[in-house]
């Protein structure tokens, strides 16, 4: 059922979760950004920003879709200069962000790779930006707090990353391609999410 889907997004999608109150907020453009992620076995690269956005968040590596480039050729050139490596990158989902007295909507092309070559590293000597520090992270984690197959490799850290990040990355991981959107209103120096939607997207059968 599309009637209920969130203004800004479309497409035959099946809600996965929803929460949240008040009115979607309003925009007139949107201006694109990607993010994108290497799985490797039972774990995920992310990245620490260590200043701008986002600071002190984990997160994927990406930034601004530039003049002339699609998003994937983006996804590619952000991946190859914040951590230093290259992936077979493949579309994975699509996220629409937006913040109250924003001039425009964040829309953001998640790609996601299962294999790369190169070492992820922040030092500048090797890439174009030191801007974020690479880390790996379980997604099978322990009671215990790290994972069952990589002792010293923790669990993803959502109390470090952007508050809809604990809703769609699992669909990342388990290879669902979704779509999702979420608001934000600036409380002091912090964002709060204050509504949220997410789906995936729907076979043809």
């Amino acid at each position: 059922m599309t009637s209920a889907l969130p203004p800004g997004l479309e497409g035959n999608l099946v809600e996965y979760v929803r929460g949240g109150e008040g009115d979607w907020l309003p925009f007139d453009e949107k201006r694109f950004y990607t993010n994108a992620f290497v799985i490797q076995d039972d774990k995920i690269l992310l990245g620490l920003k260590k200043r701008g956005f986002g600071v002190n968040k984990y997160n994927g590596f990406g930034g601004k879709v530039e003049p002339g480039e699609t998003p994937a050729e983006a996804a590619m050139r952000e991946l190859k200069e914040e951590a230093c490596i290259i992936a077979p990158l493949e579309h994975a989902g699509s996220l629409l962000f937006m913040t109250k007295d924003a001039a425009w909507a964040f829309q953001i092309e998640i790609f996601s790779a299962r294999s790369y070559s190169g070492i992820p590293t922040e030092q500048v000597l090797f890439c174009r930006t030191d801007e974020m520090r690479p880390e790996w992270f379980s997604f099978t984690s322990t009671v215990h707090g790290v994972s069952d197959t990589n002792a010293h490799v923790l669990p993803i850290p959502y109390e470090k990353m952007w508050d809809d990040d604990v809703y769609w990355l699992p669909l990342l991981v388990q290879g669902q391609k979704f779509v999702g959107r979420a608001d934000f209103l600036m409380e002091g120096d912090k964002f709060r999410m204050t509504r949220y939607w997410f789906g995936t997207i729907a076979s043809h059968r």
